[in-house]
């Protein structure tokens, strides 16, 4: 009899403590994907903000969505380089110039095979299609890009610290990501 007990004793406080178990996960998993889904929602408003930028020619505010000390890796040519964000953001100033005086038109927007972060980290995958024509329309490029992007939240804000642009993509593989 002693025996029975002891085991129904058992029984109850391990079923206990796994039902105790399961509702933390539970809970965790909801805090869990309501970070998430803010995370996503704000990392959006970034990507949404630099595309704006770039299809204003707002050169000021394009830069401002780096760190100062931002990493930009060129693995995609034959020149394969790393360089600071200022020596790349050199090189791109006359096309932001030319898209803010109407010379131009720029575009560029983000599709995402992978998005992993935390309140104040993210790593983003994905492809960017960046185009270019003359103001009117004639003469369009498209140049659809495999990137990575790490990114940090500092005070509410995120900035790009590293932007790794590994190889051309194909429109067919731009098509293939969700919007």
């Amino acid at each position: 009899m002693k025996k029975i007990t002891l085991l129904l004793a058992i029984v109850f406080f391990t079923g206990f403590t796994s039902v105790k178990e399961i509702n933390n996960e539970i809970t965790i998993s909801k805090t869990d994907a309501i970070a998430e889904s803010s995370r996503i929602e704000e990392l959006n408003a970034y990507w949404n903000t630099l595309a704006k930028t770039v299809a204003e020619g707002d050169f000021e505010g394009y830069r401002d969505g780096y760190h100062k000390d931002a990493v930009i890796i060129f693995a995609s040519g034959k020149n394969k380089t790393s360089v600071p964000i200022e020596k790349a953001l050199a090189g791109w100033k006359q096309g932001f110039t030319d898209t803010k005086n109407g010379k131009n038109k720029s575009h560029v927007a983000f599709r995402f095979s992978q998005r992993i972060g935390d309140t104040t980290t993210a790593h983003e995958t994905g492809i960017f299609l960046y185009s270019t024509s003359d103001a009117d329309g004639k003469n369009k490029k498209e140049y659809p890009t495999h990137f990575e992007m790490l990114l940090v939240k500092k005070n509410g804000k995120w900035f790009g610290v590293m932007e790794y642009q590994k190889s051309n993509a194909t429109l067919q593989e731009w098509n293939a990501l969700k919007k």
